[in-house]
């Protein structure tokens, strides 16, 4: 629990008005002093989960994603806000505070909060908060149950521990790339990067399973830690079956278009009037495929009865299945494949999976009422519990919306009064500042 927090985290005699338990990080305070995309994520994770995220932004400029845009969220009149699409991604439940930690006034201010926090995140370069006084081992000095996560391209370790990663080199530099995008014999062919910054997500997710299990071991220690998670361990960890692949053969796996290393067929196929998804997991399905595309024949080959033939026999298999899913109209082939359990699917755009019945069923659109008017929509949290339920509570906050709620709250000032606040407004952004 925070320091100073009224209810102990996870508390489950109490209900909430609406019949379900508190959610699980209900009365743990996060410090957040991440910015774009792996730590806002991990902290977004925190605070669907109930923790009390405090995000930490430079006065005057805020966290770099609130201006990569266009697009922008609509006001109710129909124009752009000053809220970038990208930022609001990865920022709602969480409150946020303006402070320049450059100084001596805004670093005392961080201290002060994180001697008042369960969980800091921060993704500055390897000691680029250590001259302000605001690592590890000077904030373990005044709160030593403080859970520290520090987000960075390559680790606290290491050669290249004191250089920049982004995304996009680590989707390089790590080996995705080498093994997304269409071979390179055929045309179009050569390394593609993922259409989403997957080294972020997966960053931002594996220091959300860091912060909760450090939290869980703090029950028996009473003690927090460093926790050093890196861009380049994360996606050289997400490339899995993969780094199998290459550790076993001791071949490094290449590009294979949209077909599958391992599995056969496993694929995209072009039919009359479109393109499709056949996902054939076992030798069953593989039979019941070839039967309902009026092949059965294909399914008894010696040479395609089992997965581990098909994968030799790739070059000899999937030109006759191309022949023949060619001739046929993707709905019907997706009915046919559906009736027998085959697993199959169109590839949508993103509009189209928005308006697919089942993501609509789900709720994964949310609308959360917003301070300029109108709903900032998001993506809904894939994390469902049955009792203590992701609550939708704030929307992306504007430029240091909560800096004058958050310090009579947490440290019990007047900011009115407050002799070393700039009274100075940032209208419509920044309705409240710590300066120099």
């Amino acid at each position: 629990m925070s320091n100073n927090a009224g209810s102990q985290a996870g508390d489950g005699a109490h209900p909430t008005s609406n019949g379900h338990r508190p959610p699980p990080l209900d009365g743990i305070r996060v410090l957040d002093l991440s910015r774009i995309l792996a730590g806002p994520w991990c902290t977004q994770n925190l605070a669907d989960l109930g923790a009390d995220v405090i995000k930490v932004e430079r006065p005057g400029a805020g966290d770099d994603t609130r201006g990569w845009g266009p697009p922008y969220m609509k006001g109710p009149d129909g124009k752009d806000t000053s809220e970038a699409a990208y930022y609001l991604s990865c920022n709602r439940n969480k409150r946020s505070i303006t402070v320049d930690y450059a100084t001596p006034q805004g670093a005392d201010l961080i201290r002060e909060l994180a001697a008042k926090s369960d969980i800091l995140v921060e993704n500055f370069k390897v000691g680029g908060l250590k001259k302000y006084g605001l690592d590890y081992d000077s904030l373990r000095a005044i709160n030593p149950r403080l859970i520290y996560c520090s987000v960075t391209g390559f680790g606290q370790t290491g050669p290249y521990a004191e250089r920049p990663g982004y995304d996009f080199m680590i989707q390089g530099m790590g080996g995705l790339m080498s093994i997304t995008g269409e071979r390179d014999d055929l045309p179009g062919g050569g390394p593609q990067k993922a259409g989403v910054a997957v080294t972020d997500i997966v960053t931002g997710m594996y220091a959300s399973v860091a912060v909760l299990a450090a939290l869980q071991e703090r029950h028996r220690s009473g003690l927090g830690q460093h926790l050093d998670i890196a861009l380049l361990d994360c996606h050289v960890a997400l490339l899995a079956n993969q780094n199998s692949n290459y550790f076993t053969s001791g071949k490094a796996p290449r590009r294979a278009g949209n077909a599958h290393q391992n599995v056969v067929p496993y694929q995209v196929f072009a039919t009359s009037d479109g393109h499709m998804i056949v996902a054939t997991g076992n030798d069953t399905q593989y039979r019941a495929y070839c039967k309902a595309i009026g092949a059965p024949e294909l399914g008894e080959d010696p040479r395609f009865a089992l997965n581990s033939g098909r994968v030799t026999h790739r070059d000899v298999l999937i030109p006759l299945l191309t022949a023949i899913m060619k001739s046929g109209r993707r709905d019907d082939w997706i009915a046919k494949l559906e009736a027998v359990g085959v697993p199959c699917g169109p590839i949508n755009d993103i509009a189209q999976a928005f308006g697919h019945p089942q993501v609509q069923a789900r709720e994964l659109r949310r609308e959360i009422a917003h301070p300029l008017g109108g709903s900032a929509p998001v993506t809904a949290s894939p994390l469902r519990f049955s009792e203590s339920p992701v609550q939708y509570r704030r929307a992306p906050p504007m430029l240091g919306e909560h800096t004058e709620e958050v310090l009579r709250e947490v440290l019990g000032r007047d900011p009115g009064r407050d002799p070393g606040r700039d009274p100075g407004r940032d209208p419509g952004r920044n309705p409240g500042r710590i300066p120099a």
